[in-house]
């Protein structure tokens, strides 16, 4: 099988959609998507989805109609490859110890950032799990600048990608991983894109693979996986294998749950529960009790990492994408941590609603297979954490991507607003952004695109991006 959903796009467009269906005329502003535009450029091939060429996706809702464009990040990496300079990626390419020194100690760190599209104050940037950010023109998309930090305050080789909001206060939150001695995570409070507040440094032996982290309004808390690796590994001489095959499963060191006071960055929590991984934290929040709450999308161990080289993707092994969506609660107090199951069905990517971040949350968002999972995700499911209810789209022929949600201005229910995926058909070898009812996943219009668009990663909804 040769999935149509990893094919390489190269077409750039700018173009109105045409739409059936109605638009609700509330809906104003931008969805950017972000996510592999290409898996081969030029002379250049890689291995793994993670490595896919970042392309960006802009969707932009004015009086029921849809405008859409696409573009190329053009970073440096774009550049290697296109002019057949490319040295490797996450999982892509093997290196020299030189090579690898030098990618640590220079400035200009890897820029394929093609897992999300973020605002930081008023500057929109592209993230990977890199501290090296690509700012883009929101309007056009084109690249502006990179973003990497200086300064006193720490920093490291390696970052979630995914930044901690809090809406209420507008703090945005970071991590990064140092490799040295010894191996340290850093805390930040991103002030701008010029300037953040340290606010912890927390030593490990192993750094640990950390695609998210949480947030409440008291904490930052850090799930280090047992997915972890040596640094000293990446240091031995002669050509070794890319960066995400020197991390190790480890079972044995079960998962280390570390929470930060946001207050005065002291350690609240430095506990261990039962080994297990996974990517997405969905939310958190300080419960009534004193607890802290959240929701992580899980898969049993690391080896999913291993269905995600091309190679496995396109024969149809998809163990990635039959996460399950679970409820950790841990006690500062007693530093115990419990762990409940809120939904079996296969997940993957949860989302749930802007105006729920770092507050108690009823419904998640994700996408949804059948299980054992052998193809590509062709549901949308609504889940409900409190009764564990749920409702399901399906799409007919096709497979679709991470749904966002984006609530009605005014509205009083959590669930008042629509859904926003963007979903493959197969046959027509095409891809349509669906508009479905946020309460009852009704599909209400389809927008189709002039092409089809290789499986994404994460959106954003920006309601002041109108033109």
């Amino acid at each position: 099988m040769d999935h149509l959903g990893f094919h390489s796009l190269t077409d750039e467009v700018v173009t109105e959609l045409p739409v059936e269906g109605a638009i609700p005329e509330w809906l104003s502003g931008s969805l950017l998507r972000n996510g592999p535009g290409a898996f081969e450029l030029g002379p250049t091939s890689v291995d793994h989805w993670f490595d896919g060429l970042a392309m960006l996706h802009k969707f932009t809702f004015v009086d029921g109609a849809v405008r859409y464009r696409n573009r190329f990040l053009r970073s440096d990496i774009y550049e290697a490859a296109r002019t057949g300079r490319f040295e490797g990626g996450f999982a892509t390419g093997a290196s020299t110890l030189r090579e690898r020194l030098l990618q640590m100690l220079t400035a200009d760190a890897y820029d394929n950032a093609n897992i999300v599209a973020e605002r930081v104050g008023d500057r929109y940037v592209a993230l990977t799990e890199s501290p090296r950010w690509v700012e883009f023109d929101p309007d056009d998309l084109h690249v502006r600048d990179h973003v990497q930090y200086g300064g006193p305050e720490p920093s490291g080789q390696l970052s979630c990608a995914h930044l901690g909001h809090d809406p209420t206060t507008d703090a945005v939150l970071n991590v990064e991983t140092e490799f040295g001695r010894p191996n340290r995570y850093h805390v930040h409070e991103i002030l701008s894109t010029e300037r953040r507040r340290h606010l912890a440094t927390i030593p490990t032996e192993r750094p640990s693979y950390m695609h998210s982290f949480a947030v409440t309004p008291s904490y930052v808390v850090l799930t280090a996986f047992p997915f972890d690796v040596d640094p000293l590994a990446l240091l031995k001489p002669g050509e070794q294998p890319p960066l995400l095959e020197h991390y190790e499963w480890r079972p044995e060191a079960g998962t280390r749950v570390v929470a930060v006071d946001r207050t005065d960055g002291s350690i609240a929590v430095d506990t261990h529960t039962e080994a297990v991984f996974g990517f997405h934290h969905v939310n958190a929040y300080d419960a009534d009790d004193g607890t802290v709450v959240f929701d992580l999308e899980t898969v049993p161990d690391a080896t999913s990492m291993d269905t995600l080289y091309l190679s496995e993707l396109r024969e149809g092994d998809l163990g990635a994408l039959g996460g399950r969506l679970e409820r950790f609660r841990l006690d500062p107090e007693s530093g115990t941590v419990d762990r409940e199951t809120l939904h079996e069905g296969a997940t993957a990517l949860p989302t749930v609603p802007r105006d729920r971040w770092c507050r108690r949350h009823r419904y998640v968002y994700a996408q949804g297979t059948a299980q054992p999972v052998t193809d590509w995700p062709e549901l949308i499911r609504k889940i409900d954490v409190e009764t564990g209810d749920e409702q399901v789209y399906e799409v007919e022929d096709g497979h679709v991507c991470e749904p966002i949600f984006v609530a009605r201005p005014d509205a009083e229910a959590e669930d008042a607003g629509v859904v926003l995926a963007v979903a493959l058909d197969d046959a027509a070898e095409r891809s349509h952004l669906l508009v479905l009812d946020g309460e009852t996943l009704d599909e209400l219009a389809r927008a189709t695109l002039p092409h089809a668009v290789p499986f994404d990663f994460h959106g954003r909804f920006f309601p002041e991006l109108t033109g």
